[in-house]
């Protein structure tokens, strides 16, 4: 087998299962170890794995800007928003951060709702702006233009006065053992204080971001208390229902 089929044949198979371990994947390619630890730390410094202790994880979508993936996966991301919607009520205070999942949700949120929404996002605030009885709490900060967030000291620290019923966190990725990262140390020191002030953790989750892994790890994904998601195989399912996360596909 030349080792372009062998490497696409990994790339297959993880992003089948979600996880290898090299160990397994000598046997099943009938290859040295050596041969396969080399095979993943070539896929690795291609940015197409995470290579990780006896073996890797798959890698989250590409990092594209917030425009561009407005877009992507459109309907999707509605159907999911439509799924959560049962969990926000009228009364209550609510931590949204920026994603463009989390602002279809606020797209599907009904006119006549009364609540408070805090957010460290432009374009989720604006889209609140015809909510006549939801008070809109802006965090300030520098904005990071790739995701339009807001992010620095001054956003975590504006947070500390804060306490939500309700945090709808955006998922750049999610692993049921290596827990909730994203690729930057700021948006990750943010999301922590974030889960420190709220009581309720919602994520919503397309499937591509299950099972993939980037640099900075927020927290363990039993933290979330709820994951909306698609309707996914029953095997990686289990996985986070094991960690009692109660799993909505």
């Amino acid at each position: 087998m030349l080792k372009e089929e062998r490497q696409q044949n990994i790339l297959e198979i993880l992003n089948s299962e979600q996880k290898v371990i090299t160990s397994d994947l000598s046997k099943r390619l009938s290859v040295s170890e050596d041969t396969i630890r080399r095979d993943l730390k070539e896929l690795d410094t291609q940015g197409l794995i995470k290579r990780v202790y006896s073996g890797a994880l798959r890698k989250g979508p590409p990092v594209v800007d917030f425009f561009s993936r407005q877009n992507i996966s459109s309907d999707i991301k509605t159907e999911l928003a439509n799924k959560a919607l049962c969990f926000i009520e009228d009364g209550q205070v609510i931590l949204i951060d920026g994603s463009t999942t989390n602002l279809h949700l606020v797209n599907q949120l009904p006119l006549s709702l009364e609540a408070t929404i805090i957010t460290n996002s432009p374009p989720i605030s604006m889209a609140l702006s015809n909510h006549k009885n939801v008070e809109v709490i802006m965090l300030g900060g520098i904005l990071f233009k790739e995701s339009m967030i807001n992010l620095g000291v001054q956003t975590v620290e504006s947070l500390g006065t804060m306490v939500a019923d309700l945090y709808i966190m955006g998922i750049y990725n999610i692993d049921a053992e290596k827990g909730i990262s994203v690729p930057t140390l700021s948006e990750c020191l943010l999301k922590r204080k974030m889960l420190e002030v709220s009581t309720e953790r919602l994520a919503l989750v397309t499937a591509d971001k299950l099972g993939a892994v980037s640099n900075q790890i927020i927290c363990p994904a039993e933290d979330l208390v709820y994951m909306v998601t698609e309707n996914i195989d029953s095997d990686i399912k289990r996985l986070y229902e094991e960690q009692d996360i109660i799993v909505i596909d």
